[in-house]
């Protein structure tokens, strides 16, 4: 038998997590072997490259989380390295509409949420609402002119070609099916073969407790994934808009609501709402996935989950089954969209992580053996966070090494 190949660093998932990580890596220690194992054929294909495409300013989330932190800084890294590659974005901002009195207390509480986070955010009235959008209905909303939109699968390809000339291999069409931890050695197993590595990172994404639990790390929280499902405006809708249009958050749903987004591009999307998913790679259809679901259905806090959310499940379904119903959310905020300007468009999957408890996972988890780092949940704003996030991961991967 010859020898395995080896790497000192082995990174599983070429997302945009994993490639900003592999980043990282090359320019702290331009001497360390990185092999990046991804199962797909090219990067970026799940999360990151089926998204809104949003750089978020960081408005939403608990002053003084991971998130908050890693968001601020993450969308000043991605504009940086946009510019330094010339990749197209645009920061256009994004106004947060109320559409009745009854949103106001909501959204004087995402203001003081977004100055509590130290964020530029400006309140609009209706007047002033409408000279910016004219064809935007609210009573006022928040501007975040700091928010942008970008192409994250353009990112991920401008990654792995300086990966690539920085030296770093990486293993295509590649499943990871085993992992064979010592005290002085870490073996990862392939279907293409096993490699001897000094340190293994997992950004697996939709598939991120799969291989936390080859490290023993998954008991207590598994991934169920919610489909998303957009529609494109038609280039001969009336609509038009110069920012991007989010309502304000339901406090009593999970998750931001429908909105209005400019794509890199020229074009705008509606989207995404957030139903369960019968699958974590259900693109085409949300057709069942007979293993995904088993996970799912083997998990206690999946149905914890689903009876603390009925209500909130309940609304989605409603909208993912009649367009009708899902064009009435968006006329809120933009009335004069007709079901004619709803075109179909590709969906998306979220990983979300849920507790033993049937609680979701808000902020971003990291767990570590001596011989790995896993992310276990990377929510939105990941992609935005993406840069420092693999900073984060990358500091504890050298610390290991170092050791």
């Amino acid at each position: 038998m010859g020898e395995l190949a080896k790497s000192d660093l082995v990174i599983v998932g070429a997302g945009i997590i994993g490639l900003a990580t592999a980043n990282y890596l090359r320019q702290q220690s331009p001497d360390v072997s990185i092999t990046v194992i991804e199962k797909e054929a090219v990067p970026g294909v799940h999360q990151t490259g089926h998204n809104s495409g949003v750089i978020h300013a960081g408005i939403y989330y608990a002053p003084g989380s991971l998130k908050s932190k890693l968001c601020v800084k993450g969308a000043a890294a991605t504009k940086a390295f946009c510019q330094t590659h010339d990749i197209p974005f645009d920061t256009c901002g994004k106004l947060i509409v109320a559409t009745s009195d009854a949103e106001l207390p909501a959204m004087a509480t995402l203001e003081d949420r977004a100055r509590s986070n130290g964020l530029d955010i400006q309140r609009i009235g209706q007047e002033a609402l409408h000279e910016m959008e004219p064809d935007i209905s609210g009573v006022g909303a928040l501007l975040s002119p700091a928010s942008g939109i970008v192409n994250y699968g353009e990112i991920c390809r401008v990654l792995r070609q300086t990966l690539e000339a920085d030296g770093v291999a990486f293993q295509f069409n590649t499943n990871v099916i085993g992992l064979n931890e010592r005290d002085d050695a870490l073996m990862v197993e392939t279907e293409q073969g096993t490699l001897d590595a000094g340190l293994m990172i997992a950004c697996a994404g939709l598939h991120a407790d799969r291989i936390a639990a080859l490290s023993g790390l998954a008991n207590d929280f598994r991934i169920v994934p919610f489909r998303g499902e957009y529609f494109r405006v038609a280039d001969t809708a009336s609509a038009n808009v110069n920012h991007l249009i989010y309502p304000v958050p339901d406090p009593s749903l999970p998750f931001l609501g429908v909105h209005l987004t400019k794509m890199i591009g020229g074009y705008d999307t509606v989207g995404p709402n957030a139903m369960v998913s019968l699958g974590r790679e259900t693109y085409t259809a949300n057709r069942p996935h007979l293993r995904d679901m088993a996970t799912s259905a083997r998990f206690g806090g999946f149905w914890k989950l689903m009876m603390r959310n009925l209500r909130p499940g309940l609304h989605e379904l409603h909208g993912s089954l009649s367009k009708a119903t899902y064009l009435k959310r968006c006329q809120k905020y933009c009335p004069s969209l007709t079901s004619d300007d709803l075109l179909p468009y590709p969906p998306g999957i979220r990983a979300q992580a849920v507790s033993a408890d049937g609680r979701m996972i808000e902020d971003f988890m990291i767990r570590e053996t001596p011989h790995t780092v896993h992310v276990c949940n990377a929510p939105s704003p990941a992609a935005t966070s993406a840069f420092p996030i693999g900073e984060e991961i990358g500091a504890r991967a050298l610390a290991k090494l170092n050791q």
